[in-house]
């Protein structure tokens, strides 16, 4: 079945970068374009960014020039760097597609 597990959460200053992981199985992980939502405390989850199949990356407005996604599609395995984080990125961050999803890993940035 299909398997999502992110990691690299954690607990950042502002102005400070995370990188997160989403290793992937349990499908053709190259056939498919990735995501990467998040949710913060009493939000409704909200897009961050993808990248499609073959490597076209798309990104929400506030991201932009910040994060960057990509994908390794020999290890399986999409990220999410996260550079010049602000106190409004604090959230859990998912990585998925369609109906699969990961559980999710918290990003708190914080003094």
């Amino acid at each position: 079945q299909v398997q999502l597990v992110e990691s690299g959460g954690g607990l950042v200053q502002p102005g400070g970068s995370l990188r997160l992981s989403c290793a992937a199985s349990g499908f053709t992980f190259g056939s498919y374009g990735m995501n990467w939502h998040r949710q913060a405390p009493g939000k409704q989850r909200e897009f961050v960014a993808m990248i499609t199949h073959n490597g076209s990356p798309f990104y929400e407005n506030s991201v932009k020039g910040r994060f960057t996604v990509s994908r390794d599609n020999a290890k399986a395995t999409v990220y999410l760097q996260m550079n010049s984080l602000k106190p409004e990125d604090t959230a859990v961050y998912y990585c998925g597609f369609g109906t699969n999803w990961g559980q999710g890993t918290q990003v708190t940035v914080s003094s």
